[in-house]
């Protein structure tokens, strides 16, 4: 009687090697994917932090801009040309004013209104116009202030990213 060969009715360790290996090669795709991920998502965090941090600031003046009277950009009134500082009577009869100083934008030169490690400005102009009333000066025109803000946003460990912002705020009241 001739004899049968024997099936083969396993992996042969060729067949296993070859699968180890790529379930190897998947799984390191996989995980450098995974960190690619969770980086982007820090960078996104951070510039999302810095953007909020500086709407903030921005909100938080044009709204004193808006309700205020008595505008004074570099203390001279009107200041098409621009101006670096920027003063107002609030609601309540205070004055405040804005300015830049060492990458922060300052409120009254003591409160903080950005946060130097999110969001670092390194531009902050005022363009004033309209100051004068109509029974001093003849002007008939609100007083409206246009803000220019430039500077970078923390993207995370030693990455940043630049923005330039303009937003405008006009005199709710009337200055006749």
């Amino acid at each position: 009687m001739p004899m049968k060969p024997a099936s083969a009715n396993g992996y042969t360790l060729i067949e296993l090697i070859i699968a180890v290996g790529l379930f190897a090669l998947v799984m390191t795709l996989a995980s450098g994917a995974y960190l690619l991920v969770i980086g982007i998502e820090r960078q996104t965090q951070g510039i999302t932090t810095g953007i909020d941090n500086l709407s903030f600031a921005l909100e938080t003046m044009t709204r004193i801009i808006r309700t205020g009277t008595n505008y004074s950009c570099n203390d001279v009134g009107d200041c098409t040309a621009g101006g670096s500082t920027f003063s107002v009577k609030d609601q309540n009869g205070v004055t405040q004013s804005f300015t830049l100083s060492g990458g922060v934008i300052m409120q009254n030169t003591n409160i903080p209104l950005t946060d130097p490690s999110s969001v670092t400005i390194s531009s902050l102009m005022f363009y004033v116009s309209g100051t004068g009333t109509y029974t001093a000066t003849g002007d008939i025109n609100q007083p409206h202030v246009t803000i220019i803000v430039s500077g970078t946003v923390s993207a995370g460990p030693g990455k940043s990213q630049a923005f330039s912002v303009e937003t405008g705020a006009t005199m709710r009241g009337t200055d006749l």
